[in-house]
């Protein structure tokens, strides 16, 4: 099975679902993950992108995944895009990788370009555009979800629950390796707080950690 993790920034393909991607490559799943956004405008010199990227190909060696592919945009900025362009650039990855199965952010979180993106793939992923897809999922993003507006934008509800008891510290130490992301506890995005987070996901379905999505769309 292919499966295609759509994140904004470098760290967010962590956070989001970085348990469920390495189970996935445990199952013989060919994963690959999209930064679309080149995480150096707003939060990084640019004498640090080259480091960023080093960084990123570090965490997915950890998960275990094929490959690591940068879109490059603006980052912070999407919406300063014709809608049209961030969705182009989605098209193009998505023809060329062919999944079945596609995770993204949830549209409603506090960063504009999760929102953007969140967008962006519901046009790259639909049926006519690309039929293989099975599933289109909405992942949390701790320190973007929760402090979005939901009673504007909706809130965030999960639906699908997996079981990722084996594969958080994975996470967690693939995390580790975004230097200047890792805050101290408790911040959402302490390695306490994230194994907090899915210790909590995962007692509501009896394991003893969970990672939790939106499903957006199912085709059986």
């Amino acid at each position: 099975m292919k499966v295609l993790v759509v994140a904004a920034h470098p760290d967010d393909e962590i956070l989001g679902v970085g348990g469920t991607v390495r189970k996935h490559v445990l199952a013989g799943d060919d994963v690959r993950l999209l930064i679309a956004c080149e995480g150096v405008s707003m939060r990084y010199e640019e004498e640090h992108h080259q480091r960023v990227v080093a960084q990123a190909r570090e965490a997915g060696k950890i998960l275990g995944v094929a490959d690591v592919l940068f879109g490059e945009l603006p980052d912070q900025r999407l919406d300063t895009l014709p809608r049209v362009e961030v969705a182009a650039k989605i098209e193009e990855v998505v023809r060329a990788i062919d999944p079945q199965i596609v995770y993204t952010h949830f549209g409603g979180d506090v960063n504009h370009d999760h929102g953007v993106l969140f967008q962006a793939v519901q046009v790259a992923t639909r049926p006519y555009s690309a039929p293989n897809v099975r599933e289109v999922l909405a992942f949390e993003t701790p320190s973007s979800t929760e402090w979005g507006a939901p009673a504007v934008q909706g809130a965030f509800v999960p639906q699908i629950f997996v079981d990722v008891s084996q594969t958080l510290e994975d996470k967690i130490r693939a995390f580790c390796r975004y230097e200047r992301e890792v805050r101290p506890a408790p911040h959402p995005r302490s390695p306490e707080s994230l194994r907090a987070r899915a210790q909590t996901w995962g007692s509501v379905i009896g394991v003893a950690a969970a990672e939790v999505f939106m499903l957006v769309r199912a085709v059986r």
